[in-house]
């Protein structure tokens, strides 16, 4: 089931989308806190996005440059402010469609539904995992912090991805190895413990301290 999540201050509207996408087994959710839309996109990771221009504390542009920091999910604004010049600034911020209000909910959900296909029928969907403001995109292999990319190499992508992957669980070295070994050549103990150790210089020095916490004679955690 695909997951849509709805921008939209107007709750009534908000409702009434999801209400009716429903029908269409889609799963949706609706944010609540305008300050951390970002927030609530990393959490709970929508193959979707429908997206108001007006918004409490920060429009919808803004929300949507955000986004496409971290993520090519399609995004779709819907908007009374339909002037051309609001199509215009939309798209080139990296929208993939602009609904006008008022809109009916039959052509929102076949337009929604047709995104969704030509994007998922023809292209894998990129997660982000995301820990402490830290977001790893699956799709490019890259780890931004504060609009900052944090260069890794491969291994060091794989162990994170990893670790991240099990946020809040201890994984052993003998999975990481093997996480490794699928892609590379024999990884040993030793080797792992400086891919380990540079990986966690490169995160203390983009300012996410003790991002790995070791547990002595088990593993690495992210928690």
């Amino acid at each position: 089931m695909y997951r849509l999540l709805i921008v939209e201050d107007d709750l009534g509207i908000a409702e009434a989308i999801k209400e009716q996408t429903k029908a269409w087994e889609l799963e949706a959710h609706i944010t609540e806190d305008f300050r951390n839309v970002l927030n609530d996109f990393t959490e709970y990771q929508p193959h979707i996005v429908l997206l108001d221009i007006a918004l409490p504390f920060f429009n919808g542009y803004h929300w949507c440059s955000e986004i496409r920091k971290i993520s090519k999910v399609p995004i779709i604004f819907i908007s009374s402010a339909s002037d051309n010049m609001n199509i215009i600034m939309a798209m080139n911020m990296g929208a993939d469609d602009f609904i006008a209000k008022p809109f009916d909910m039959d052509v929102l959900v076949a337009k929604t539904q047709a995104l969704l296909r030509r994007t998922y029928d023809f292209a894998a969907s990129v997660p982000v995992l995301e820990h402490r403001g830290a977001f790893l995109n699956t799709g490019d292999g890259t780890l931004t912090y504060k609009n900052n990319n944090i260069p890794l190499t491969k291994n060091e992508y794989r162990i994170l991805l990893c670790l991240m992957e099990n946020k809040g669980r201890v994984v052993s070295r003998e999975k990481l190895m093997e996480r490794l070994w699928k892609t590379e050549v024999f990884i040993d103990e030793n080797t792992l413990t400086v891919n380990v150790n540079r990986l966690r210089k490169k995160l203390d020095a983009a300012g996410l301290e003790n991002f790995i916490s070791t547990k002595v004679g088990v593993g690495y955690i992210v928690e």
